[in-house]
């Protein structure tokens, strides 16, 4: 078992000297991951600067609420309201519907709110420090429809803080701490005890360090948020040539390193495929839903599709006569927000590499030529692509 771990470990340190030596990338690559820790860590300094400001203040917070317990004093009724009217957003999807009355520390609720809401509405009122007791007199219905203040909102689903999406400064560290720890004793010991309770930190490591959810990070499930983000880049030309550069879909992978091909199907759909990890192709299917000549592109992936991704792309021409491409995209990895993360330490997500080929394009629009999959572009070899695929 010894020379199986001394040989993958060989193994492993062989890979990564070729993928940071490499001549042509290596330098590059070496820039990226020295770029990519610095950000980190920086990250990692914020984070723990905040975790130290969240924990004091719970701290004086919970030494409050004690003192208060023992003194007894009635709180002013006004102090009562904005304490109240504070956690309502928590506990209610439409709080500007409820209006908020004390008297003597009686507290009274009114206006519209969803059935399915007032039990716990009312519970955590009650709750607040200094409310004698709560009258209801509230109108309750069982959907919002033609009720005016009960239009759009967001569904709160009350869930504990370790339940919720984002955990806090303080919380973060801690499970951090907790997950490093149990990584820790693992190395230490061997026993089968010691191995779960790695893959236990394992776990809460990476929930406190992507602070997302574990579908999200996983990417499994219906409901497992996708990766944002947006891009913006001027390039000196008009309009009219730049959308006609991106709404040739088919001609992109001249320029478009992380793309392959692009073939049309028909009726607006098109199957693309690009580079994935390990020099590996990942395909998928996607249909354009706005085509504004000169002005947006929009496109989404049809269902289904092994990547699930949509985005739009605008086109505005600017101060200087050029044109501002605004690019906003989302996507749902494979992988999930895990194989995100990995991807982009080696600058092999979808933003790395759309901000790179968004310089390709600029590159090849304004002086002629750009150099791609590692051969050099120019206007007439995309112009005669063009041509080809038209005929």
């Amino acid at each position: 078992m010894g020379i199986v771990k001394i040989a993958a470990s060989c193994f492993a340190a062989g890979a990564g000297v070729m993928y940071l030596a490499d001549p042509d990338r290596g330098k590059r690559r070496r820039a990226l991951i020295c770029d990519q820790s610095t950000r980190l860590w920086n990250q990692f300094s914020r984070l723990v600067d905040k975790a130290q400001r969240d924990a004091g203040n719970r701290t004086r917070g919970a030494a409050c609420a004690v003192g208060a317990a023992f003194r007894n004093s009635r709180t002013d009724d006004d102090v009562l309201v904005q304490r109240i009217r504070s956690r309502l957003g928590r506990l209610v999807s439409h709080p500007h519907a409820i209006e908020v009355n004390s008297e003597n520390s009686n507290v009274t609720l009114a206006g519209h709110v969803l059935k399915s809401e007032v039990e716990r509405l009312e519970r955590c009122v009650r709750a607040v420090p200094g409310v004698r007791s709560v009258e209801s007199k509230l109108e309750m219905h069982d959907s919002p429809e033609n009720i005016s203040s009960l239009q759009g909102g967001t569904p709160r689903e009350g869930r504990s803080g370790l339940m919720q999406q984002n955990w806090t400064p303080a919380l973060r560290v801690t499970a951090g701490g907790l997950g490093g720890a149990l990584i820790a004793y693992r190395l230490r010991n061997d026993s089968a005890l010691a191995t779960a309770g790695a893959l236990a930190g394992t776990a809460i490591l990476g929930r406190a360090v992507l602070n997302r959810e574990f579908k999200d990070i996983f990417g499994y499930g219906d409901g497992a948020r996708v990766v944002e983000f947006a891009k913006t880049i001027h390039i000196q030309a008009p309009v009219n040539e730049v959308f006609r550069y991106w709404s040739d879909y088919e001609k992109l992978p001249r320029f478009m390193t992380h793309l392959k091909e692009v073939h049309a199907l028909g009726e607006g759909k098109f199957r693309w495929t690009a580079e994935g990890p390990g020099g590996t192709s990942v395909s998928w299917e996607a249909e354009t839903t706005q085509n504004v000549p000169n002005k947006l592109l929009a496109w989404r992936s049809v269902p289904k599709s092994r990547v699930e991704t949509e985005g739009i792309v605008r086109f505005d021409e600017n101060s200087n006569g050029g044109t501002r491409v605004s690019i906003r995209m989302r996507y749902k990895p494979p992988a999930g927000i895990l194989g995100h993360y990995v991807a982009a330490l080696f600058g092999r997500d979808p933003k790395s590499e759309i901000d790179d080929d968004m310089v390709r394009l600029k590159s090849l629009i304004e002086i002629g030529k750009t150099r791609a999959h590692g051969v050099r572009v120019n206007r007439e070899s995309v112009a005669a692509a063009r041509q080809g695929v038209r005929k």
